[in-house]
């Protein structure tokens, strides 16, 4: 115990991560396109289609505020990912930064936050996909008994939907990461595409009025609930997920122009994507008709005759969700693979991680 605590403080110099080792290698695989569509991949998610509703109702019109100021502060930590990514392109994201900076025990720490972060993405994001498949599985008139399709939390046995897409997502990825990263990119589109159908079908019956009063709650002070800055707070988490891209930097071909590329353009699509589809949102019913609905966007399609649309947004979802989870079981391989590389986790596993297998199988 005394000369591990010698070292909390020990720090790893950029040289020493960047020089040749004989651990297991990254082949580099990936250009910029790749990483666009694992970082709009990994943002684009849940937050869109539910988050749209909450912000709105804190915020009402000015929600438009809130998801610009939230890409704002957002695009200030994209840009020093992108930076940090750069100067070390290994495969450790912000537990290497933190080592090279701040030493080893805040290296592990960080290390070990990102594997519990990425965990328990993953596992919100597939109970999330879970229930959408259900809806819409139930939709096509199959209907699966909820002792299947819910843990033992909410009055199920097992939540097989969600484990089969872990399952699913985890095979993607011990095909390789080029061939992960391709299937990502259409599988984006498709997402990409759903919400543009949504623009298109809600712009024509775009009401101005909707956007009076534009900011009915304010703009939001210290320890007050609603809003601009509330619904900032909470849309923050539509934006997070950039992150996921850094950890790909050693697959990189060019990681000093590829990496800010994608991790800051990624940024850029989604602010862009968002303004765009929140716009269209509020345009095209008062604010009040789905604050408080969980799918925002496919009620506003049903209130307006537009009920197979709704189901086709409804499906994109179950298409769309599993790249957010590609995005961070990647991620997360790679963090594993980091760290051990560094003694600090088993070695066995940065042989296992650097074939892709990621750590839900390995553990």
């Amino acid at each position: 115990g005394v000369n591990a605590m010698a070292f909390w403080n020990r720090r790893r110099s950029i040289g020493a991560m960047l020089a040749p080792h004989d651990g297991p290698r990254l082949k580099p695989t990936l250009s910029w396109p790749h990483l666009l569509a694992l970082g709009v991949g990994a943002i684009v998610g849940t937050g869109i289609l539910t988050l749209i509703g909450v912000g709105a109702g804190l915020a009402g019109p000015a929600v438009l505020i809130s998801f610009g100021l939230a890409g704002l502060v957002c695009a200030c930590s994209a840009l020093a990912y992108a930076e940090l990514s750069t100067m070390m392109p290994t495969a450790g994201s912000a537990y290497t930064y933190s080592y090279a900076v701040l030493g080893e025990m805040i290296a592990w720490i960080v290390g070990w936050s990102l594997i519990l972060e990425y965990s328990l993405v993953v596992s919100a994001v597939a109970v999330g996909w879970s229930g959408y498949a259900v809806g819409f599985l139930t939709g096509l008139g199959i209907d699966l008994p909820t002792v299947l399709t819910a843990g033992p939390h909410a009055g199920g046995i097992v939540n097989l939907p969600a484990v089969a897409i872990i399952g699913v997502i985890t095979g993607l990825l011990l095909l390789g990461t080029k061939e992960s990263a391709t299937l990502n990119a259409i599988l984006v589109l498709i997402k990409i595409a759903a919400l543009a159908v949504f623009v298109a079908i809600a712009l024509p019956a775009f009401k101005p009025e909707h956007f009076t009063p534009f900011m009915p709650n304010g703009f939001g002070a210290p320890f007050v609930q609603t809003g601009v800055m509330a619904a900032a707070a909470i849309i923050f988490f539509a934006f997070y997920g950039f992150d996921a891209i850094s950890t790909a930097a050693e697959e990189t071909k060019k990681p000093e122009r590829d990496l800010a590329i994608g991790i800051v353009g990624s940024m850029l699509i989604c602010t862009a994507l968002y303004l765009v589809v929140a716009a269209a949102a509020i345009g095209a019913r008062p604010v009040a008709t789905f604050a408080s609905s969980p799918e925002p966007l496919a009620l506003i399609l049903r209130q307006m005759g537009q009920g197979t649309a709704a189901q086709w947004i409804a499906a994109a979802a179950v298409v769309a969700l599993p790249t957010v989870l590609l995005a961070f079981l990647f991620g997360q391989s790679r963090i594993f693979l980091g760290m051990a590389r560094d003694g600090l986790l088993p070695r066995r596993l940065a042989k296992l991680s650097s074939r892709g297998v990621p750590a839900v199988v390995t553990v």
